[in-house]
């Protein structure tokens, strides 16, 4: 059976969390592909908002396995941390939580080497979450890692203890000051490891191979967006990983022929967190009221996000390198009060107008060129059909399936799981 595919088409904090949560219901197994902490997947229901950051976003559902994938980076002391909050709602994640022995571990040095990285960078910093993210696949890459199952191994301690000497040494080359006490975060750190000993370790591309032969159903889950892939996005300005399609092949040992649906999740405006060139931000009041009404802030990081108008050209872009299928446009009762939204349909790059992605999209190379819409004032978040949708909302959603020439099949117009409209 097919693996359908779920990934943000924009910088991230599209909506993703939700999305998987709504759809749980119709699969099996929900596996996450790649990325690490540096996530945060935002999930409300019942009154209560959740937060995850590693943990698969159908961990709510009884009936789901959720899977950790090998192309998954997994701080233990954040991941104890998002396990004890489970516990607290009475999640036995025991039974439906398994982890790929291919799954690299962040180690408490390679926190301390992203924030010691970042600060010699000083105004030319990329704006990291600081988790550990970029050391921890430099090291992946380098072939020093330390895996998770390297934890059923009787020498892994001493594994542990000739990456973190090296850590140490690295931290001293870049010269700034990152105070810390290593023994405290050790402490910490193996009280997590003994945690997450206790949970159930898996060869995970042989688990989702021989789920497809019994015909289970299973949804990738992607984090971050596609503009901040490692190949693909604004670099430098990017994540560590492969947050497009294809990341979704290798975090899980999936082969491109298996891949079903490619399910694009973007908002009915535009955000970015941190560092970056953003050709619609918004400096005005515009900008300003996008971020108050829709909460623009971090669910990681708890840093403001930045606000602009949709950017057509650069959805398009995502929509090509994905394949994707069909879309699901989050927030769109965050515009409902806006006289006029407008939608970039064209760059001016370098003095030509131009309708594709460049190589680069600084400021001074690129300026949007906007669609004018109507807007509408009517309150989305009521609603619960889409024959409920004002004509202007019509009109807005029916222009970007035109132009992207991919349907939306959901509209979401609030944060609850209940407020999600499927069109399609």
């Amino acid at each position: 059976m097919a693996v359908d595919l779920l990934l943000g088409l924009q910088w991230g904090d599209e909506g993703k969390g939700k999305i998987v949560d709504v759809l749980t219901s119709n699969y099996n197994i929900i596996a996450r592909f790649q990325g690490g902490p540096n996530a945060g997947h935002t999930l409300v229901f019942n009154g209560k908002k959740h937060v995850l950051h590693t943990i698969p976003s159908g961990i709510f559902h009884q009936n789901a396995t959720n899977l950790v994938g090998n192309g998954v980076v997994i701080d233990p002391v954040i991941f104890k941390k998002e396990l004890d909050k489970l516990e607290e709602q009475d999640v036995d994640y025991r039974k439906t939580l398994v982890i790929s022995r291919k799954a690299h571990i962040i180690l408490p040095t390679h926190r301390l080497l992203d924030a010691a990285s970042e600060a010699s960078k000083g105004k030319a910093k990329i704006g990291s979450t600081l988790k550990g993210i970029g050391p921890t696949y430099m090291d992946k890459t380098g072939r020093n890692g330390i895996r998770v199952g390297d934890l059923e191994l009787s020498d892994w301690k001493e594994r542990y203890r000739a990456l973190a000497n090296k850590h140490e040494s690295m931290i001293a080359f870049y010269n700034v000051n990152v105070e810390y006490n290593l023994a405290e975060l050790e402490k910490e750190f193996f009280e997590a490891i003994e945690v997450l000993k206790s949970l159930t370790f898996i060869d995970s591309e042989e688990y989702i191979y021989q789920a497809q032969k019994a015909g289970q159903s299973i949804l990738a889950e992607g984090a971050q967006g596609s503009l901040l892939d490692i190949d693909f996005g604004t670099y430098p300005f990017v994540t560590s990983s492969n947050t497009t399609a294809a990341g979704a092949c290798t975090g899980l040992g999936v082969s491109p022929n298996q891949i079903g649906e490619v399910i694009g999740i973007f908002k009915a405006y535009t955000t970015r967190v941190g560092s970056g060139p953003f050709p619609t931000e918004l400096f005005d009041k515009d900008g300003e009221t996008m971020a108050q009404v829709g909460r623009e802030f971090g669910a990681t990081t708890g840093r403001s996000r930045r606000c602009g108008w949709l950017d057509l050209i650069a959805l398009k872009y995502a929509c090509q390198v994905n394949g994707v299928t069909q879309l699901m446009m989050m927030k769109g009762d965050v515009l409902s009060g806006f006289e006029t939204l407008k939608i970039c349909t064209a760059y001016k790059y370098k003095g030509e107008i131009i309708h594709h992605f460049p190589y680069n999209i600084e400021p001074q190379n690129v300026q949007p060129i906007y669609t004018e819409f109507k807007g509408w004032s009517e309150d989305l978040t009521q609603m619960s059909n889409a024959s409920e949708f004002p004509k202007p909302l019509n009109d807005y959603i029916e222009f970007i399936e035109k132009e992207l020439e991919i349907p939306i099949s959901v509209v979401s117009v609030g944060p609850d799981r209940k407020q999600t409209i499927f069109r399609k």
